[in-house]
């Protein structure tokens, strides 16, 4: 009988093994759905889904959907999302859950990063804007500070070279706030001071700081603005992985009509009788632009478990230009991890580096130019004889027969060698640790470096601009700089009553050195070693090296006080010490203070439902710049070499004249504003009126005499004032939202006005932004009353008929009928330079705007951004050269003036001077189609079957349209002019010799495992 129980026993092991087998399969289930906003209806792409109590989880494709194993009816999940409400739901028997995340109270609740530390978007006091990853991938983006262009108001960013494969990109906040520092704004990563841009696609937010409130916590260096940049972080649930591909066409926005060989030959005719055209009739636009192309591949994978996150990515990109020989290749990486080691420890670490390596041709922007800038590509393209080929009867390279004596573009691009190679790396290290409850403290140690190696060369080939037959020329140049960033600081959060307190007091030392070396040679036997055997090079040209070290010690603090969620009010001072300033000056000083009024939550407000926000800022405060050379304060030496006997001496002689009194430029900021929010946030209105007085420029006096035999005459001197005020709207709108169609609007609009207060003595100081061959001396001017980099020349009234002189006008030395006729300032009767010129041009915009419209139906998804400017002058210095008779012209040329042709407003043909006049000042309103896209998300069950969380595809189109009345090449001239002598901050307007701006076809696809 025992027996028999025993085997019954053994028989109903299986069974029962089995059969409880059986209920766990039951017990698991998967459940599906789709994560929308509760506000808008639009899905929510990365939402982290996690069952309550594991680390079992999953996240939402583009489309918002999502899927997940549970373990039984009674798991919970948690669904989470930056800005929005954490939802907790019982999944029970259900296989499908939708969820809405609300949002409503997200939007005012938005976390925003301000500088060492968050604020909830509601407690801002200052003028903050923000950039949303969704944003920043919307469109393909070459970097990543072009997504600030058109979509903060007050933000201005325009590439320092039209569309130049690797050109850096020049970022203006608030207008020009400098003349003789950097007007650029501070760049901040993940708290690295100084940091570059990372890429899009790693970018999670970034925030643009415009007001003293916001800004002065970076004291010296927060005149300009100040961009946060927080790139990506992992997050608890499983392994995410992401392919991004991008794949783009390129080619030119804009052409110039230009003359034939027959046409030049003939309009050469009427200039030299004598004149012999050429046997060729080249397009030297056609040969020197091509189809251009880029292509951008990223990958990255995120994840964590309940106590470390990680996030780490890897970046290929390479864009070729539509100049020939023309091309920029780069690598990157990116590594986030963050570990919470106990619950009042966590230690963090952020790793970048890149590598790229940039082919480019010479241009007037780079300044990688000889002959006086005479050999740019850019504007040697327009103004070469066509009527030459690309080889002469003898096989070598042709040179213009007329004008300037210089090699033609096609020889300079292809043969010549500009290369560019930088390495970077930067590590920040973090420890935070909560000392009390409140009470926290955060340690952390930076580390920057960057290697950047460029070489030159001119073969032998190029006769001209390699030294007039010298054998060729060669020339690199080497820098390193590194960067040491070690802060410190305790935050102290705690509730006062009905209020919230929140304290912050830390310290920040930074140190940065750079080393530079240069060597050039020329005359080599051979063009094959290009500039890597200087040593064979028949003349070695004086090898010059330098070496710079800077220090910023600083101690800052803030206080945030919140008082029953309506009353705010902020208080920030910093006090920082640089050793670029005098002895008895490296010190300063700058405070700000802000206050907040929450009108939408006093009890008078709770009827109005209409209202759902309603906020009234304002803010005074002082912020610095200190973004000058090092030593500008020390008296310097330097060495010159001189031929005495037939040998040459080395002399030693006084630099630069010392300044002990040179300091900072300060910048009081007032900034009053109004947030907006009606029905229920669906119109979101933000207002803000700022004014910004400059004082303490930083000046180049050049008043010294030169017969001091100073090598540089000019010391740095605090004489001036300037300022600027002007206007901001942000616009946001939920216009449609539904299940299946959603319609959404920004749109922002901003003015700067901007003047000289004073200057050095009252004087006017002129500036000559154009290349060294065109032979003036002033082509801009700053005067007390006046804005920032005013044109200066002749005014003029047109074309002179012959007869009797007009009133008050005037003609140059030797013209005639048919020549130009410009205002006679003085009256008397001649046209001479200084008196009969003036401001003839404002290159500073009346308004900028940018207005993005954003469509959803069902998967697809159709996003158009419009941005432009209305006013502002350009000076068309390629229309002076084109003009001027000793180069080819556009067909205009065709209609000059003749004894037939009377009833024109072009000159006669004639060789004259470059004069500088308002005939060329054009004007630069612009709109502009910037960016459209339109994306597909492949339905989630399909996507399912082939193993993956999310496919995207989209393709999209940049600079498709531009609607403008100026005839050069782009109405979006860069910042930096022509590269010729001067203060490049205030050469705005002035185009020559730039690369051209390009459009460009893109076709991209987001892979989500």
């Amino acid at each position: 009988m025992q027996k028999q129980l025993k085997n019954l026993k053994v028989k109903w092991i299986p069974i029962l093994v089995f059969t409880l087998f059986g209920f766990a399969l039951n017990a698991q289930q998967t459940v599906t759905g789709k994560v929308t906003s509760a506000s808008d209806g639009m899905s929510l792409p990365g939402v982290n889904i996690v069952v309550k109590g594991t680390t079992q989880g999953a996240s939402t494709d583009l489309d918002g959907m999502y899927s997940i194993n549970v373990p039984s009816q009674e798991s919970i999940l948690v669904f989470s999302y930056l800005g929005f409400t954490t939802q907790e739901i019982a999944v029970g028997s259900r296989t499908e859950i939708n969820v809405a995340l609300a949002d409503d109270a997200a939007q005012l609740n938005e976390i925003v990063v301000v500088g060492y530390g968050s604020r909830k978007k509601s407690d801002l006091t200052g003028a903050v804007s923000s950039v949303n990853s969704k944003e920043l991938t919307a469109f393909p983006l070459l970097d990543a500070s072009q997504a600030l262009q058109g979509r903060a108001a007050g933000v201005v960013v325009q590439s320092n070279n039209g569309g130049e494969p690797g050109a850096p990109i020049n970022i203006q906040i608030r207008g020009n706030t400098s003349i003789g520092a950097s007007s650029n704004p501070l760049i901040v990563v993940d708290g690295f001071v100084g940091a570059v841009f990372p890429q899009p696609a790693d970018i999670a937010s970034m925030e643009i700081l415009k007001d003293a409130s916001a800004t002065a916590i970076y004291g010296s260096r927060g005149a300009n603005g100040v961009v946060l940049v927080t790139t990506k972080k992992g997050s608890k649930g499983k392994l995410t992985v992401e392919i991004n591909s991008n794949y783009s066409t390129q080619n030119t926005t804009n052409e110039l009509d230009l003359l034939n060989a027959d046409q030049f030959a003939a309009y050469q005719t009427t200039l030299n009788s004598g004149y012999t055209q050429g046997d060729a009739n080249t397009d030297w636009q056609d040969l020197l632009y091509r189809n251009g192309s880029t292509q951008n591949h990223q990958f990255s994978f995120s994840g964590g478990s309940e106590k470390v996150n990680f996030y780490a990515s890897t970046n290929y990109f390479k864009q070729e230009g539509v100049i020939v020989n023309s091309e920029f290749e780069r690598i990157s990486f990116l590594a986030n991890v963050d570990a919470e080691v106990t619950d009042k420890l966590k230690l963090g670490m952020n790793l970048f580096g890149s590598r790229g390596n940039q082919d480019g041709v010479p241009t007037q922007s780079t300044g990688q130019t000889a002959n006086g800038g005479g050999d740019d590509v850019v504007s040697l393209t327009f103004r070469f004889a066509p009527d030459l080929g690309i080889k002469d009867e003898n096989g070598n390279n042709t040179i213009n027969s007329v004008g300037d004596n210089v090699d033609n573009p096609y020889a300079i691009a292809t043969e010549g060698v500009n290369s560019t190679k930088n390495d970077n790396f930067r590590a920040n290290l973090y420890a935070d640790y909560e000392i009390l409850e409140g009470l926290s403290f955060k340690t952390t140690f930076g580390y920057s470096t960057r290697n950047q190696n460029f070489g030159l060369f001119r073969p032998s080939t190029l006769i001209v601009t390699a030294g007039g037959g010298t054998g060729g020329s060669a020339t690199i140049q080497n820098l390193k700089n590194t960067n040491i960033l070690s802060e410190n600081y305790l935050t102290y959060n705690r509730e006062v009553g009905k209020g919230d307190l929140t304290l912050l007091a830390g310290y920040s030392y930074q140190k940065n050195t750079t080393e530079t070396f240069s060597a050039g040679a020329q005359g080599f036997t051979s063009d094959s070693f290009s500039f890597s055997n200087l040593g064979s090079g028949a003349v070695q040209l004086i090898p010059t090296s330098s070496f710079s070290e800077t220090e910023i010690q600083s101690q800052f603090g803030r206080i945030n006080f919140d008082w029953d969620d309506k009353y705010l009010f902020t208080a920030t001072v910093r006090r920082d010490g640089s050793s670029n300033f005098a002895k008895n000056e490296k010190y300063a000083i700058f405070p700000s203070g802000a206050i907040g009024w929450k009108i939408s939550n006093e009890e008078f407000m709770q009827g109005i439902e209409q209202i759902s926000n309603l906020k009234l800022r304002a803010s005074y405060g002082v912020t610095g710049n200190q973004g000058i050379a090092p030593y500008g304060s020390l008296a310097t030496f330097g060495s010159v070499f001189t031929p005495i006997n037939g040998q040459t001496v080395i002399n030693v002689t006084p630099g630069q004249v010392a300044n002990p009194d040179l300091k900072w430029e300060s910048s009081y900021q007032t900034n009053i504003g109004l947030d907006i929010g009606l029905l229920d946030n669906r119109i979101s209105l933000s207002l803000d009126y700022y004014n910004i007085d400059t004082k303490d420029l930083i000046i180049a006096d050049t008043s010294q005499p030169q017969y001091l035999g100073f090598l540089n005459p000019a010391s740095l001197r605090n004489v001036g004032e300037i300022n600027n005020r002007g206007f901001e709207i942000n616009l946001n709108t939920r216009n449609i939202s539904n299940e299946n169609f959603t319609w959404t609007t920004d749109f922002n609009w901003s003015t700067n006005k901007n003047e000289f207060v004073t200057l050095l003595n009252g004087e006017d100081i002129f500036q000559d932004a154009s290349p060294g061959y065109f032979n003036i001396d002033r082509t801009h001017v700053l005067r007390e009353g006046e804005s920032v980099g005013v044109f200066w020349g002749y005014e003029y009234q047109g074309v002179y008929q012959g007869g009797d002189l007009p009133a008050g006008t005037g003609l140059l030395p030797g013209a005639e009928a048919g020549d130009q006729l410009f205002t006679d300032l003085d009256g008397d009767g001649e046209i001479t330079p200084g008196d009969d010129q003036k401001i003839i041009g404002d290159p500073t915009p009346n308004w900028t705007f940018g207005i993005t419209n954003n469509f959803t139906y069902k998967n697809f998804d159709l996003n158009i951004f419009f941005q432009g400017s209305q006013g502002g002058d350009i000076m068309n210095l390629t229309a002076v050269q084109l003009f001027n008779g000793d180069s080819n012209a556009t067909t205009d040329i065709l209609n000059s003036w003749t004894p037939t042709n009377t009833d024109t407003n072009i000159p006669r043909a004639r060789l004259r001077g470059k004069e500088i006049s308002s005939r060329f000042v054009e004007d630069g309103s612009y709109i502009r189609l910037k960016n459209i896209a339109i994306g597909y998300n492949l339905p989630l069950e399909l996507v399912e079957k082939i193993g993956l969380d999310g496919v995207r595809v989209s393709i999209s189109a940049q600079n498709l349209l531009t609607i403008t009345d100026y005839s050069g090449l782009d109405p979006e001239v860069n910042f930096l002019g022509s590269g010729g002598s001067g203060n490049q901050n205030t050469f705005n307007g002035f185009d020559f010799g730039n690369y051209p701006t390009v459009k460009s076809f893109n076709f991209a696809v987001n892979l989500r495992f």
